[in-house]
């Protein structure tokens, strides 16, 4: 009775019969019309045609094996492969055993035996068949990317670690493909070109895993993965991967990066191998002289003490473990230097590494979004100290700190230093901040307006690093800032290099139009003062005056400057 309700609601399926006898082909279908919308073809010509002209609503075809025109052999083999035909399933009509065999290598799903056998029994195999072709599109639609046909990385991993089990111990490589400034792509050449290029690559990964057995995926929108057998001469079939994409490219300016970890016998999970591989891409972002990259000991020995610090860094904070040093600013207008402010700088007395530099520290707790906590800490130290040296001697000494990309898109950014500023009591403009140039080229319309925001509670703002990002004259007349400080490359060279000094002048005349002064950071030497002095330099910051200071020791700069001069 339901399959009767189905059946008037058109909620039935379709199914082709290709039998040269005419009396075959109307027994078969009167065991299954009940159920099916029966087509019928009395060749493999015929039947083609059909299959062509209703291949969306075919759910399965039944083809006997000796036909006229074309055998049903050759017609498997056509609809095996074709793109479009290979998902309907088929089931041959034979009497005889041996053409078994053969009928299964080519793709068959199923027999019905000739004579037929009782009506159940073939309607069984009919709807086992489909329901099999049905619920494999269903994976496979789920399993793959749309675009590629390639894994997405969820199936990707649960057939990894399922190829793990089964072969234990079997050494596998892993391999992070990454397309250098994809965005760019579809900006400049539009989403269609782009998916283009997509489909290209994922056609040449697809060729070099069927070539060494594995799996491949793509990851996210530009990023490729593969998990193949590991390859002892790896290295040296890389640059035959890379062509092979190039060439498949058609010429087209695109360059890939890849990422390698090469099983070295640890028996990691597939997902260390992974991260290793990601790592050792990631290391390629800045490199121009090679494309891919081995994950190597060296490597490993960073990824461990990264982890390390990562994981220390909340017992480092509560315990004051990173230190706060300020290094002053001389104000070099007129004939003697003075003492105008200071930057907080940090060091990590770490109790196994010893002394850390930020250098080791700060790019990493960017890349994982810990760095607003030492942001955070460093803010409520420098304000701490501000107040201590007002009160022991009765001058402020305004000190800048640094505020990071992360910090700049809280929307309670103001409320947040202007609590540390007021439970110091001091006022906002005594807390200077920094932000680097290359912050502003991320969201400048967001970024200009938090800047507005913080110097309309009274903070003065630092545009730190100045030259080393991509500002244009057109965005800095834009900019909402106090100061511009120079980046301290330009400075070491600046006695040397007629370029760098005349670029100097250039920032510096820059500034002039902006009514901003300008800081020089880095300065080493009389010669390099003098010469930012004469081309016009505001305040310098530096070794040669003083390298970072102890509150104790800064407090020798305050007592000479304040006290007895």
């Amino acid at each position: 009775m339901q399959e009767l309700l189905e059946r008037k609601k058109g909620l039935y399926r379709t199914i082709l019969i290709v039998d040269d006898e005419m009396i075959e082909r109307e027994m078969l279908g009167a065991m299954l019309s009940d159920q099916y919308h029966i087509l019928y073809a009395e060749n493999g010509a015929l039947a083609l045609d059909v299959i062509n002209k209703e291949k969306q609503k075919l759910s399965l075809v039944i083809l006997d094996l000796h036909m006229p025109e074309l055998d049903g052999y050759s017609l498997l083999k056509i609809i095996r492969a074709d793109p479009e035909l290979r998902r309907i399933p088929v089931i041959m009509l034979t009497s005889e055993k041996c053409a078994e065999v053969e009928s299964l290598q080519l793709g068959a799903s199923d027999f019905i035996s000739k004579p037929y056998e009782a009506p159940d029994v073939v309607r069984a195999r009919v709807m086992h068949s489909i329901e099999l072709a049905e619920d494999s599109v269903i994976i496979h639609e789920t399993e793959r990317d749309e675009l590629t046909g390639l894994f997405n990385r969820e199936f990707f991993f649960q057939y990894g670690k399922r190829l793990d089990l089964q072969n234990e111990r079997m050494p596998m490589d892993a391999l992070v493909i990454d397309i250098n400034r994809f965005h760019m792509v579809n900006e400049l050449y539009g989403r269609e070109y782009g998916d283009l290029v997509l489909k290209k690559i994922g056609d040449t990964i697809h060729r070099i895993v069927k070539q060494n057995g594995g799996l491949a995926c793509r990851s996210n929108s530009d990023t490729f993965l593969m998990y193949i057998p590991h390859i002892s001469n790896l290295k040296k079939k890389l640059p035959n991967y890379v062509a092979v994409i190039n060439r498949n490219l058609e010429g087209r300016k695109i360059s890939v990066r890849m990422g390698i970890y090469s099983d070295d016998g640890s028996e990691l999970s597939m997902e260390r191998r992974f991260d290793r591989a990601f790592l050792a891409c990631r290391k390629l972002r800045d490199s121009y002289t090679t494309c891919f990259n081995f994950y190597n000991a060296e490597l490993h020995s960073k990824e461990l003490h990264s982890e390390h610090l990562i994981n220390d860094m909340d017992k480092a904070l509560a315990e004051k473990q990173f230190k706060v040093l300020y290094q002053p600013k001389y104000n070099v207008i007129g004939n003697k230097p003075r003492l105008t402010s200071a930057e907080a700088l940090t060091r990590w007395y770490h109790p196994e590494f010893g002394v850390v530099y930020p250098k080791d520290y700060i790019s990493l707790f960017e890349s994982n979004g810990l760095i607003h906590k030492l942001d955070h800490y460093v803010w409520s130290e420098a304000a701490a100290q501000i107040k201590k040296w007002k009160d022991k001697y009765g001058y402020y000494v305004p000190v800048s700190v640094n505020v990071s990309r992360i910090d700049i898109f809280n929307p309670k950014l103001g409320k947040i230093l202007t609590d540390i500023t007021s439970s110091n009591g001091l006022e906002n403009d005594k807390l200077l901040l920094e932000i680097t140039e290359s912050a502003y080229t991320e969201n400048l319309l967001q970024i200009i307006n938090t800047v507005i925001g913080l110097r309309g509670q009274g903070f003065k703002i630092e545009m730190d690093d100045f030259g080393s990002g991509y500002s244009s004259l057109n965005m800095l007349t834009s900019l909402p800032i106090d100061a511009l400080k120079l980046d301290m490359e330009f400075i070491r060279n600046i006695c040397e290099s007629k370029k760098d000094c005349k670029l100097v002048s250039i920032m510096i005349d820059i500034a002039r139009l902006l009514e901003v002064p300008v800081i020089a950071e880095g300065v080493e030497t009389k010669d390099q003062m003098e010469l930012l002095r004469k081309v016009g330099c505001d305040i310098i910051q530096g070794y040669f005056f003083s390298k970072p200071l102890t509150p104790e020791e800064f407090e020798e700069l305050i007592t000479e400057e304040y006290m007895e001069g």
